[in-house]
């Protein structure tokens, strides 16, 4: 299958800056490897709203949430062209919020299809502006595909405009929820809030812990996950690279994590779950070159599974 490479640096969903560079950050690690990679691959670049981070925030409990919604929207827009095209995106994303306009996207270009979600990541991404406790969206895109407020939960007070925006959030793409919570299964899940915990125990959420995953093996708990997305028509990818090792990959991440998987582990996971024919876009986000307390590492690290597993599909 011909893979697109999705480019789109927007970091205003996600509390620290920088992950907007970390799509440059990959560049960078394949250029100074002598991979030619970015030179083989197509491309599109996703316009961005960068600019909005320095006016002024007057909501806390959704930041720049009209600018996050048009974000989201522009990247839905683009993956949905391309699967229409025929091309397998894979999407280089800065904050994680703009999954939610790649799950968006690949609902609205497959509106009769059932979708499966492979979330890897440290964080559940679970809150919404009723129950975050930052304000910050990159922990809110599972939410709103699953059209979710979580209001059993609920802590904020986020006023008529802001749950104005977050409806339009929940509606992008298609209206209504681009996924069932039956069919999101989270690999690496470790660092998450009370209210979180409750959406993924009354719904019933798996998810596959690192020390599981390690003690049972990796093609078990991708077999389990696949038997359970049986009725899915197609699955797609969300790597966090905060879902790795902190400690022996690098801090170059907007919330590490120590405990994590590995490189090869990821990989493998990954390569599992292609197998299915059934994966029809994967998402590498979070990569922050400004926090990397190891050089470039992070965006090495990523790029070395992002080279591997574009291989695997091409």
């Amino acid at each position: 299958m011909k893979i697109k490479i999705i480019k789109n640096r927007s970091d205003i969903g996600a509390g620290t800056r920088g992950s907007d560079l970390g799509i440059d950050a990959i560049e960078i690690a394949a250029i100074n490897q002598g991979n030619e990679f970015f030179h083989t691959h197509l491309f599109q670049d996703v316009e961005t709203h960068n600019e909005t981070i320095y006016n002024k925030n007057t909501n806390t409990f959704a930041k720049r949430i009209e600018h996050v919604v048009e974000q989201c929207e522009r990247v839905a827009e683009v993956v949905k062209d391309n699967l229409e095209q025929g091309y397998f995106p894979i999407v280089l994303s800065g904050d994680h919020s703009s999954a939610l306009g790649t799950i968006s996207g690949i609902k609205a270009a497959k509106p009769n299809s059932r979708i499966g979600v492979i979330w890897i990541d440290a964080h559940a991404d679970l809150h919404s502006p009723f129950t975050s406790p930052s304000g910050n969206i990159h922990g809110m895109p599972l939410a709103a595909a699953l059209g979710v407020d979580n209001a059993e939960c609920q802590t904020n007070e986020p006023g008529d405009i802001t749950a104005q925006f977050w409806n339009r959030m929940k509606n992008i793409g298609l209206k209504g929820e681009k996924i069932a919570a039956s069919d999101l299964i989270f690999f690496g899940l470790r660092d998450y809030e009370s209210a979180e915990q409750y959406l993924i125990t009354e719904n019933k959420i798996k998810h596959y812990e690192v020390a599981e995953v390690r003690y049972r093996g990796i093609k078990i708990c991708v077999d389990e996950a696949l038997n359970q997305l049986t009725n899915c028509d197609s699955i797609y990818i969300s790597f966090d690279v905060d879902s790795m090792d902190s400690d022996s990959v690098s801090n170059g991440t907007g919330t590490p994590v120590p405990i994590g998987f590995f490189a090869n582990e990821i990989k493998e996971i990954i390569d599992q779950f292609l197998q299915s024919n059934k994966v029809c876009c994967i998402e590498f986000t979070e990569i922050n070159p400004l926090l990397d307390n190891k050089g470039n590492k992070m965006a090495e690290t990523a790029f070395e599974v992002l080279d591997h597993i574009a291989k695997k599909i091409g």
